[in-house]
């Protein structure tokens, strides 16, 4: 009996010890127990053994309902612009204001992405893809990325066939059953469609059976990332004691469906493969990997993640934003007929509207700017991480911290935004109703990891935004709640489900 007392009160002492103490270096990924900030840390709340300062951020998301939030207001709690938090084992910095975000995304200290059990668990075990990879690995396939989407047609007449193909469906559903729309299953089925016929070489139609594989693993896995994610990442033992529970294993079944998915197109391009074919990502792909036989970043499990990376970034936050700008066309009738009024001043009616014409409709534009600052599809950024101490401002940044950036906080500036609490496109134009871009309007991001698909995004909120707006007239469906607005919170934000009914103008 006195032994084990013995080993207890050794036991005891030493996790005391690892309360106060974190040794230089300390190898990631191994549960240490601190609660002493490192020197020159950013200001935040009180570090507890293990959990660190969690339980502060989750009474402010119980509160707010959705983490960017509550960042912003445990941010204001402690008067700073940089906010210093441990989650878990993690030291987490949370950054303010245009000036300091700028700064970051333009900074090579802060090219790099967390390289933790959340991370890998996401990139199907590994940093692969194009999203969560750093260092050379991330510089070749964006190089190759930029290289063969402009090739494929990103952002030229090629890619608006591909979308006006998809806006027929999309005018062809409304007329013939525009009564009780669910807004929410409209988009992201042609949002896929063009994205995989960039990927894949051919279209999807709406009654595909891929298609509705897509979208039913896309959704399942932004629903068990947003809820398990997060804790995952802080306590990653948990999927050792209760996997199940955890999430941990149907992450895991989800990462292996997708991988399939994926392989099972990759294959019949394989088979296909002749040295000459051309046409899409994959082909160029699999050329890249006969000719790079010993580039360990061009390999079939790098182009299993960039695919998915392809659609999971492209296709959520477009249909998103174009959820929420119908939404905003419910809720502020007054701006939908001006927006009306625009597009039937400036086209024909028998005209197909095309991206290229945004610059005769600076309304219209501004409108979906203001969707895009209200709403802010994406709050908070891709991560970024530290691979060295690095000085912001008068803090130290320890190595290997990740970097959260919070556009959020950028477009709801009061200082510079006046009323951001206001849903006011006329911000975006001058006293000659020009279309007007200020530097802090920054939905796609800044620096070498600004949004890839910046162009297409564009192409298709406006093209399909306009031509509907032109077309229909857009009220809530009478048997339904009007919707509040209020976004959802999650990695990406969505707005609630509603229903719309449609009706043709002319």
């Amino acid at each position: 009996m006195v032994w084990l007392l013995v080993v207890l009160a050794i036991i005891f002492t030493g996790l005391l010890y690892l309360t106060t103490v974190k040794p230089k270096d300390y190898p990631p990924g191994l549960l240490y127990l601190t609660t002493v900030k490192p020197k020159d840390y950013p200001p935040g709340p009180k570090w507890y053994p293990i959990k660190g300062s969690v339980d502060a951020l989750r009474k402010y998301i119980v509160k707010c309902g959705s983490q960017h939030i509550a960042f912003a207001k445990l941010a204001q709690e402690y008067n700073t612009n940089i906010l210093g938090l441990k989650l878990g084992e993690d030291f987490v910095v949370v950054v303010f204001t245009y000036d300091i975000i700028k700064h970051i995304l333009r900074s090579e200290d802060f090219e790099s992405r967390p390289d933790n059990f959340f991370i890998r668990l996401r990139s199907m075990g590994e940093k692969k893809g194009i999203t969560c990879a750093d260092g050379e690995r991330w510089s070749s396939q964006r190089g190759f990325l930029v290289k063969h989407f402009r090739n494929l047609g990103f952002g030229k007449e090629e890619m608006q066939k591909m979308v006006q193909e998809e806006l027929s469906d999309i005018l062809l559903t409304l007329e013939c059953n525009g009564l009780n729309v669910e807004v929410g299953k409209l988009f992201s089925p042609a949002v896929i469609s063009i994205l995989w016929n960039l990927t894949a070489g051919s279209r999807i139609k709406r009654n595909d059976r891929r298609l509705q594989n897509i979208l039913d693993l896309l959704a399942r896995r932004s629903k068990i990332f947003d809820m398990a994610g997060g804790r995952l990442n802080m306590y990653p033992w948990l999927r050792f004691i209760m996997p199940k529970k955890s999430g941990y294993k149907l992450m895991m079944e989800i990462n292996r469906e997708m991988k399939a998915f994926f392989m099972e197109v990759i294959k019949e391009h394989y088979a296909n493969w002749n040295g000459k074919t051309r046409g899409d990502l994959i082909y160029e792909f699999i050329t890249e990997m006969k000719k790079n036989t010993f580039n360990s970043y061009f390999t079939e499990d790098q182009l299993v993640m960039v695919c998915a990376d392809i659609l999971i970034a492209g296709a959520q936050t477009t249909s998103n934003t174009l959820d929420f700008a119908f939404l905003m066309m419910i809720l502020h009738e007054n701006i939908q007929c001006k927006v009306q009024e625009e597009l039937d001043r400036v086209f024909q009616s028998d005209v197909p509207i095309a991206y290229s014409d945004r610059i005769n409709t600076p309304y219209t534009e501004a409108v979906l700017m203001e969707v895009e600052r209200f709403l802010h599809v994406v709050p908070i950024i891709g991560p970024r991480r530290v691979l060295t101490d690095v000085k912001l401002e008068q803090y130290i940044i320890p190595k290997n911290t990740t970097v959260l950036i919070s556009t959020y906080s950028v477009h709801m500036d009061k200082e510079f935004w006046i009323d951001p609490e206001v849903f006011r496109p006329e911000r975006f134009l001058n006293e000659l109703n020009e279309l007007v871009v200020p530097e802090r309007f920054i939905p796609f991001g800044l620096g070498k990891r600004r949004c890839l698909g910046e162009a297409l995004a564009k192409s298709c909120l406006f093209t399909f935004f306009a031509e509907i707006m032109r077309k229909f007239s857009v009220t809530c469906s009478p048997n339904e709640t009007k919707p509040t607005g209020i976004p959802i919170g999650g990695m990406t934000l969505s707005p609630e489900n509603y229903k719309a009914v449609f009706t043709k103008r002319h």
